[in-house]
């Protein structure tokens, strides 16, 4: 019975990493061989093409530098205010607990809508600007809810009726005993935000105008919607070129976009399994 259970794991394993190392290939591979289907366990007619034409573009690197401020800076802000909600909402002797948690929940199934959204950051003087893309956002209630199951099953009572005998309030409590408990949860919700960063370009597409903020995702998938509209529009010879590039940058730009997120996931994965079940415990 293991044995099987070992197979089924390998097998869902495979299945699991097979469409990116799929990609990875592609990406290094003459897009005819691709779309014949010739291509499966390694690249077929070697080329760095894609890879070359995407660099050209200066502004790739702009991106960059965009998409690792957004990342570190909101990961930072929403681990400040979704860690601090979710504990003050551990606490049983919040005023109003019930009535707040309902509140943020509510917020979960009814959004105010696009446009609202729109007004307010106008309004607030955040649209075209660096913080749009790391303030307005940052309070996600999935996260607030996972610390606060965290931090009313893992933090033990007796530990705050032991700090109050020792003289220790609540801010020197939280930050001295609480935090150091929750590296776990911390570093769980630190991913779960910064992918969700990385990734993210809706909100550059709609609250951004100045090319010179646009995130990495959203500066790729200019290029790439570009490529596309150049093979379509051009006849002969220079069409197929054309075509050929844009077909090749589809893949490459997924490793891109893929490789520097996926990179950081190692660093953490002692604290994820960890801090997903802790966290996923109802009291």
């Amino acid at each position: 019975m293991e044995v099987l259970l070992y197979i089924f794991a390998v097998l869902f394993l495979i299945i699991l990493i097979y469409p990116l190392y799929f990609i990875i290939i592609a990406s290094f591979s003459d897009p005819s061989s691709v779309a014949n289907g010739k291509v499966w366990f390694y690249p077929k007619g070697f080329t760095l093409d894609g890879y070359t034409e995407l660099l050209k573009h200066k502004n790739i690197w702009v991106g960059y530098r965009n998409t690792i401020l957004y990342t570190i800076v909101g990961t930072a802000i929403g681990l400040a205010v979704n860690i601090a909600a979710a504990y003050a909402l551990s606490r049983k002797d919040l005023v109003g607990r019930k009535f707040l948690s309902l509140f943020f929940i509510f917020t979960m199934f009814f959004s105010g809508g696009l446009i609202p959204t729109f007004l307010t950051v106008r309004d607030f003087h955040l649209y075209d600007t660096f913080l749009v893309m790391v303030l307005p956002f940052s309070v996600i209630v999935y996260d607030i809810i996972v610390a606060r199951t965290f931090f009313q099953t893992s933090i033990p009572g007796d530990l705050w009726e032991a700090a109050q005998i020792d003289g220790c309030g609540n801010l020197r409590y939280f930050f001295q005993v609480v935090l150091p408990l929750s590296k776990a949860i911390i570093a769980v919700l630190g991913l779960w935000i910064a992918v969700g960063y990385w990734n993210s370009y809706f909100n550059a597409l709609i609250y951004l105008k100045n090319p010179d903020l646009y995130p990495l995702q959203l500066i790729l998938r200019n290029i790439l919607i570009t490529n596309q509209m150049q093979s379509g529009m051009g006849t002969g010879e220079a069409a197929q070129i054309a075509l050929r590039l844009a077909s090749m940058m589809k893949y490459s730009v997924i490793i891109v976009a893929t490789v520097p997120i996926l990179c950081v996931y190692p660093f953490i994965q002692k604290y994820f399994n960890q801090g997903v079940m802790i966290g996923a415990v109802k009291e």
